[in-house]
C-alpha cells in the first residue's frame, strides 16, 4: 500500500488551502515527495503559491551540517530565497524573518522520538506565528516507527531544552501533525494551525510499509535500522562512549577503547532481551567521540522490531557498562556552565542517572514510570487522527 504523503494531498488542493498569502516554508532534505521531488521545488513551481522565505531546522535546510552544528543563513542555491537557520543565532522565527510571511508551511520528517530537534522547531514556528498573527500549516509525514509504541519516562519540565521541551515520552507514536496539534491545544500554543493529513496511513505502518523513498532525516540516521535503535540508544550520547557516530552503523555501534568485545557481547546476549541480539565489534570512528581510535564494543542487533524494547535496551546495556568498567565508563559533562548533564537532558530528569549510578534494577525504573505513561496516553488519545 502507498501512503499520499500530505504534501501531495495539499498540492491537490492548491491554491485554496494556502489562499494566495505569501508563504515561508520550513524543510529539510528528507522532505520530498515520492517521486523524490524535494517541497521546496514543487511549491516554487506551483500555480498560486507565493514562496517567499525559507527556513532550515538542525542540519539545514539542504542538510549540510553536521549535528550539534549552528548553521547560517544563506541565500537557498535553488530559488535564491533567503534560506534562515533556525539552528543558529536564533531557534525561533524572529519578526524579521517573518516580515513577508503570511503563512508558514512545515513539511519535516521527524524521527519519532522527543529529543529529535525538530519538534521543536515545528513547536517554535507556530509559538512565533501565534504571536504574530500567522498562519501555520503542517504537512504530515508518517512516524518512521510507526504509532503504536510509547516508551520511556516523561520529561520533567524543570529540565526542557531544544532536546526536550515538553512533558512528552522518548517515544510517543505519534505523526508530527498528530504532535502539532497536541502541542497546540494541550501546551497552550494556541496558533492558527492547519494539518493536512495524509491518505492511507495507518498506526501499525513502519516506514518500509508504507511505499515511500525512505531519505535519511539526518546525516547519522541513514537507515531505518538506525531509527529503530535511536529512542534508545541515543543516551548514549550522555556518556563517553561512542554511540557509533563517524562510522557506517551510527547508534548501532556502541564501543570505547577500553571496553572488550566478546565479553561485553556475551553478558549483553545472556540478558536474553526481546528482539535484541548483539554481536562483537570492532571500530574506528571517523569523527566524533573517540576519532581515529580504535574501539570495541557491540553491534545492538534488531532481530524483531515489534518485540524490541530499545529505551530499555539501551538502559541495560549502560547498566552492564558502568558494572563492567566502574574506573572508565562516565557521564558527560554539562554542555554549559551550569547546565544539566546531558544524560539528564536525553531522560527527561534526573532519575535514569540516579538509578543507574545506585545500581538499581533496570525492571524498577521501567516500572516506576508506567503510570504516567497511561496518563499521557490519555492525553495522546484526543489528538489521534489515524486508524490503527
Amino acid at each position: 500500500m502507498t501512503v499520499r504523503l500530505g504534501l501531495e494531498v495539499l498540492l491537490e488542493s492548491l491554491p485554496d488551502r494556502i489562499g494566495g498569502g505569501r508563504v515561508g516554508l520550513v524543510a529539510s532534505p528528507s522532505s520530498v515527495d515520492r517521486n523524490l521531488t524535494g517541497v521546496v521545488e514543487r511549491l516554487w513551481r506551483a500555480p498560486g503559491v507565493r514562496l517567499t522565505a525559507l527556513f532550515g531546522p538542525e542540519h539545514g535546510l539542504r542538510g549540510s551540517a553536521q549535528a550539534g552544528d549552528h548553521v547560517e543563513t544563506v541565500p537557498d542555491p535553488v530559488t535564491g530565497l533567503p534560506a534562515y537557520s533556525l539552528y543558529g543565532e536564533t531557534q525561533k522565527p524572529t519578526p524579521d524573518m517573518l516580515r513577508d510571511v503570511d503563512v508558514m508551511v512545515v513539511d519535516l520528517q521527524d524521527g519519532g522520538v522527543r529529543f529529535y530537534t525538530y519538534l521543536y522547531t515545528l513547536a517554535y514556528v507556530m509559538q512565533a506565528a501565534a504571536e504574530q498573527g500567522k498562519r501555520v500549516i503542517v504537512l504530515d509525514r508518517p512516524g518512521p516507527l510507526g504509532g503504536l509504541r510509547v516508551e520511556g519516562p516523561l520529561l520533567d519540565p524543570a529540565y526542557a531544552s531544544f532536546v526536550g521541551l515538553y512533558p512528552i515520552p522518548i517515544r510517543y507514536g505519534m505523526t508530527i501533525g498528530e504532535m502539532a496539534r497536541l502541542f497546540n491545544e494541550a501546551f497552550g500554543i494556541g496558533c492558527d494551525l492547519d494539518v493536512v493529513w495524509m491518505d492511507g496511513w495507518r498506526r501499525g505502518m513502519w516506514f518500509d510499509q508504507t511505499g515511500l523513498p525512505f531519505i535519511a532525516p539526518s546525516p547519522n540516521l541513514p537507515t531505518l535500522d538506525s531509527l529503530t535503535v535511536y529512542p534508545g540508544l541515543c543516551l548514549v550520547e550522555g556518556t563517553t562512549l561512542s554511540e557509533g557516530r563517524g562510522t557506517t552503523r551510527p547508534f548501532e555501534y556502541i564501543g570505547a577503547p577500553w571496553i572488550d568485545a566478546q565479553k561485553l557481547a556475551g553478558i549483553m546476549n545472556d540478558l536474553a532481551l526481546p528482539g535484541a541480539r548483539f554481536r562483537p565489534v570492532y571500530f574506528v570512528p571517523t569523527f566524533s567521540k573517540h576519532q581515529g581510535v580504535s574501539c570495541q564494543g557491540v553491534h545492538v542487533f534488531v532481530t524483531d522490531r515489534e518485540a524490541f524494547r530499545p529505551v530499555e535496551v539501551a538502559l541495560h546495556l549502560l547498566q552492564q557498562v558502568r558494572r563492567a568498567y566502574p574506573e572508565q565508563f562516565a557521564w558527560r559533562e554539562p554542555w554549559r556552565s551550569g547546565g544539566h548533564p546531558p544524560i539528564d537532558l536525553l531522560t527527561g530528569g534526573s532519575r535514569v542517572r540516579a538509578h543507574l549510578d545506585a545500581d538499581q534494577p533496570i525492571p524498577a525504573l521501567v516500572n516506576g514510570w508506567e503510570a504516567e505513561l497511561r496518563d499521557f496516553g490519555a492525553l495522546r488519545a484526543r489528538f489521534l487522527h489515524y486508524p490503527a
